[in-house]
C-alpha cells in the first residue's frame, strides 16, 4: 500500500490530503483545510507533524508560499490535472475546470484527453475573490456559516462588484439606511456569483468542475447553477490540488523523508525596502491656511465639493476671496444629506444675514448637491482643484490630488488644465485604502499614522497592492517581526506607489508641483510621494477644501465676467430643503440612439420633479433648457464617417467579384481606406463584419477594450 501527503499552501489557506494507492485505483483517506492567517509556514510545519508518516511521500502545491518549502513541489495546474485524471469518471465530459481560491480565480480548459491545455484568468483586482468575501461579511461581524444562513432566502441588494473599498462603502452605506444584514449579505454572494460566471463564459461548453473555498458557500453556487447548470463540484473541492500534490508523489516514487527538520526555507524577509520617510521632509514644502471673519451683511460665495467619501463646503467673500467659514465631514453615502449638514455648520461660523450671491458644487456628487442648491454653477474638480492651485501660485504646472476614493493627475498649461488622468476601479492608491488597511489590521486610526509612519526607519516594500491582498502582507511583516512603525511607512509608501504606477504612469511632471486632497493632511503621505518621484512638492493650504474653493473661486469669476446671474442663497433655506425619491426609468436613447439603457432617477424638490443621473449629460441639459447639435459635436461619428465612407467609396465592380474580409478592430480604425482602395481598386469586393461573434468574446484569455474589442 502506498502513500502520499499532499498539501497546497494557498493564499488565505493550507489544505492537506492523505491518498492511498491499493494497486488498483487512488483513495483519499483523509482531507482538510485551514485558514493560515498570513502565516502559512506555522500552520504548515502543524499539518505536516499531526499528518506525516515515515512511509509516506511528501509534495507540496500553491502558488508563491510554496518556495517556502525545502520538499518536492509542483505547480497548481500539475496538481488539479493529476487529481482529475485520477479521480473525475467520464473526465472525457468536461469542457473545463474553475479554481475559485482566496486570492485569485481561475479557469483551465482541457482537450480530448482531459489534460489542461490553456489557463484564463481573471482580472488582477481582487474584487469578487475569497479572501475578499471574508473581509466583507468581517467588517459586517459575521462568520462564514452566519451568512450563508442568513443570505439563503434573502433578496439581493446590489453592492459594487469593481473594488473592496467600494463594496465595503456600498455595504456601510446600505447598512446605515437601514438594510437588513441578510440582504446585504445576499448581494455581496450574488455579485461574487456574477465574477464566476463572467470566468465560467470564458470556458467551452461542457460540463465544468469546480474546485476552491468559494465551493463551500452555498449561496454562491446557487445563484452560479442559476446560469450554469452544468458544475460539478467534487467532495474535495477545497483540497483536491493538495489531493492532486499527494497523488504525484505516489506517482512519481517520491521518497519518504529523513527527517522533519530544516523543512521551512528560512528567509531573512520577503520584502525589499524603501528609505525612512523622515530623510525626505526637507522636500516637502507645507504652506499655512489662513481664515477670516465674516462681517455682517458681506457679500459672499458658497463652494461645495461632494466627495464620495467626504463632503468639503466653504465661503469665501466677493471681494477678495478669503475663507470665511468652512465645513469638512464624511458623505456617508448620502450627497443631498452631507450637503445639507454643510450647510447648517456654515450657519454657526456666519451672521445671520451674511449674504449669500452665488452657489457652485464639484465633486462626484456635483449634480445631484447642484440640483438640490437649484444653482447653475456646477463644475467638475478638475477645474476646480486646478483654479485653486492656480490662485495660490501661478507658477504651479503639475497637480497630485488623491482623495477617499478618486486619485487626479493633471497638468495646467498657462493656467489651464491641459492633461488629466485618475484612478479606474481601484481604490488601492486612495485615502480609504489606506485608512481601511491601517485601522481593520493593525487598529491604527487615521489620525495616528503620519506621526507613525514618521517614526519607521524601514518600511517594507508593499508595491501597489490591492485592497483585499494587503492584510495577508501585513501579517507577513508582522510575523518576521518588522515593527508596526516600519510596516505603517510601507503603507504610506504603498498608496505613493500606486499613483506613480497607475495613475501618473509616464505622464509629465512640471517644475512646479501640488499635492492636493485629504491624504494630504497625513504629511507622510506627500513625503512619500517626493521620496518615489524625486520631486519638490507644495502642499497648499487648507488641501482638502481645494475642490470646493475651487468651484467657489469659479463662481466668483464668472459672477464677475456676467456669465452668471448673481442669486440669493439662504443656508436656512437650503439646509431644510427636503427631497423625496421617486420611481427610477430606463433611458432608451431618443434621437442620439444611445443603446446604454441607463437607470435615471427621479428625484422631486419643493413640488417640482426632475430627471438625474445617466452616463451623460441629458437630463441635466433638460434641467438647464439647454439643447445642442449632437451630430455636429460627436467627432467620433465624424471620423467614422471619414474613415468608412468619404474616404472608401462604393465603385462598380464586375459580376460575381471575389471577396476581401477585413476584421473590424486593432488598426482597421485607421488604415481602412489604404486596405479598401487597395484591394477595391484590384476588382475585390471588400466586406467588415455586421455584428459581433459571441464565440470570439468567449475566446478571449483576457479584457480588451475599443478597438481590440467593440
Amino acid at each position: 500500500m502506498k502513500k502520499g501527503l499532499g498539501f497546497c499552501l494557498g493564499a488565505s489557506s493550507v489544505s492537506v490530503a492523505i491518498v492511498e494507492y491499493n494497486g488498483v485505483g487512488f483513495e483519499v483517506k483523509q482531507s482538510s483545510s485551514v485558514f493560515h492567517q498570513g502565516d502559512p509556514k506555522v500552520i504548515f510545519t502543524r499539518l505536516l507533524e499531526k499528518y506525516y508518516q515515515s512511509d509516506m511521500s511528501v509534495v507540496v502545491t500553491g502558488r508563491k508560499f510554496r518556495s517556502l518549502v525545502a520538499l518536492e513541489t509542483i505547480s497548481e495546474p500539475e496538481a488539479t490535472e493529476n487529481a482529475f485524471l485520477e479521480l473525475i469518471p467520464d473526465h472525457d465530459d468536461f469542457s473545463g475546470i474553475a479554481s475559485l481560491g482566496g486570492e485569485t480565480f481561475l479557469a483551465y480548459t482541457l482537450d480530448n484527453e482531459g489534460r489542461i491545455n490553456n489557463v484564463v484568468a481573471k482580472n488582477q483586482c481582487a474584487s469578487g475573490t475569497g479572501e475578499f468575501f471574508l473581509q466583507q461579511i468581517k467588517r459586517m461581524d459575521l462568520t462564514v456559516e452566519e451568512t450563508i444562513e442568513i443570505a439563503k432566502d434573502a433578496n439581493p441588494y446590489k453592492v459594487s462588484g469593481r473594488c473592496s473599498v467600494f463594496c465595503k462603502s456600498d455595504c456601510t452605506h446600505a447598512l446605515n439606511k437601514g438594510t437588513p444584514k441578510s440582504e446585504v449579505a445576499a448581494g455581496l454572494a450574488y455579485m461574487i456569483s456574477e465574477k464566476i460566471d463572467e470566468l465560467l463564459n470564458k470556458v467551452p461548453k461542457g460540463k465544468i468542475l469546480i474546485l476552491g473555498g468559494v465551493t463551500r458557500n452555498s449561496v454562491v453556487m446557487n445563484y452560479v447553477r442559476k446560469s450554469h447548470s452544468n458544475i460539478i463540484i467534487p467532495e474535495n473541492a477545497n483540497s483536491f490540488e493538495a489531493i492532486g500534490a499527494a497523488i504525484y508523489g505516489i506517482k512519481k516514487g517520491i521518497k519518504a523523508l529523513s527527517s522533519l527538520e530544516n523543512i521551512i526555507i528560512e528567509k531573512s524577509t520577503s520584502f525589499s525596502y524603501h528609505q525612512a520617510l523622515q530623510n525626505f521632509a526637507h522636500k516637502v514644502s507645507f504652506k499655512p491656511s489662513k481664515r477670516s471673519k465674516a462681517v455682517s451683511g458681506q457679500r459672499c460665495i458658497l463652494g461645495l465639493d461632494v466627495g464620495s467619501t467626504t463632503t468639503k463646503a466653504v465661503v469665501i467673500s466677493e471681494e477678495n476671496a478669503e475663507i470665511l467659514a468652512d465645513v469638512y465631514l464624511y458623505t456617508n453615502g448620502n450627497p443631498i444629506a452631507a450637503s445639507r449638514e454643510c450647510y447648517a455648520r456654515l450657519m454657526q461660523q456666519l451672521p445671520d444675514d451674511i449674504k449669500i450671491i452665488g452657489v457652485g458644487t464639484t465633486g462626484s456628487g456635483r449634480q445631484i448637491s447642484g440640483i438640490h442648491a437649484m444653482t447653475e454653477g456646477v463644475v467638475n474638480e478638475i477645474v476646480a482643484h486646478a483654479t485653486a492651485a492656480v490662485f495660490f501660485d501661478d507658477e504651479v504646472d503639475t497637480l497630485f490630488e488623491i482623495g477617499g476614493q478618486d486619485a487626479k493627475y493633471t497638468y495646467i498649461v498657462n493656467k489651464v488644465p491641459a492633461d488629466y488622468a485618475m484612478n479606474e476601479a481601484c481604490s488601492a492608491g486612495t485615502g480609504s485604502f489606506i485608512e481601511e488597511s491601517a485601522y481593520e489590521t493593525l487598529g491604527i486610526k487615521v489620525t495616528e499614522i503620519e506621526a507613525i509612519a514618521m517614526n519607521g526607519m524601514k518600511p517594507p516594500n508593499f508595491s501597489d497592492q490591492c485592497a483585499a491582498f494587503i492584510s495577508s502582507d501585513i501579517k507577513t511583516a508582522l510575523q518576521e517581526g518588522i515593527s508596526k512603525d516600519d510596516i505603517v511607512a510601507g503603507l504610506v509608501y504603498s498608496i505613493c506607489l500606486n499613483y506613480v504606477n497607475r495613475v501618473k504612469g509616464n505622464r509629465t511632471i512640471g517644475k512646479k508641483i501640488f499635492m492636493q486632497g485629504g491624504v494630504c493632511y497625513n504629511k507622510a503621505i506627500p513625503i512619500a510621494m517626493a521620496a518615489l518621484t524625486g520631486a519638490d512638492i507644495i502642499v497648499p493650504p487648507d488641501p482638502g477644501l481645494m475642490g470646493a474653493f475651487g468651484v467657489a473661486l469659479v463662481i466668483r469669476e464668472r459672477l464677475a465676467l456676467g456669465l452668471m446671474d448673481e442669486g440669493q442663497f439662504d443656508l436656512q433655506s437650503l439646509a431644510g430643503r427636503e427631497v423625496s425619491y421617486r420611481k427610477p426609468f430606463i433611458c432608451y436613447g431618443g434621437k442620439e440612439k444611445c443603446d446604454r439603457r441607463c437607470s435615471v432617477s427621479i428625484i422631486e424638490i419643493e413640488g417640482k420633479k426632475l430627471p438625474f443621473g445617466g452616463a451623460c449629460n441629458k437630463y441635466y441639459n433638460l434641467k438647464g433648457e439647454q439643447s445642442f447639435d449632437y451630430d455636429k459635436y460627436d467627432y467620433v461619428k465624424r471620423r467614422h464617417l471619414l474613415t468608412f465612407d468619404v474616404f472608401a467609396p462604393e465603385r462598380p465592380l464586375g459580376t460575381n467579384p471575389k471577396r476581401v474580409g477585413i476584421n473590424a478592430s486593432f488598426h482597421t480604425f485607421t488604415l481602412y481606406p489604404l486596405f479598401y482602395n487597395f484591394f477595391n481598386l484590384l476588382g475585390f469586393d471588400v466586406v467588415m463584419p455586421d455584428e459581433i461573434d459571441s464565440e470570439g468574446i468567449e475566446r478571449e484569455n483576457t479584457s480588451f477594450c475599443y478597438p481590440a474589442q467593440l
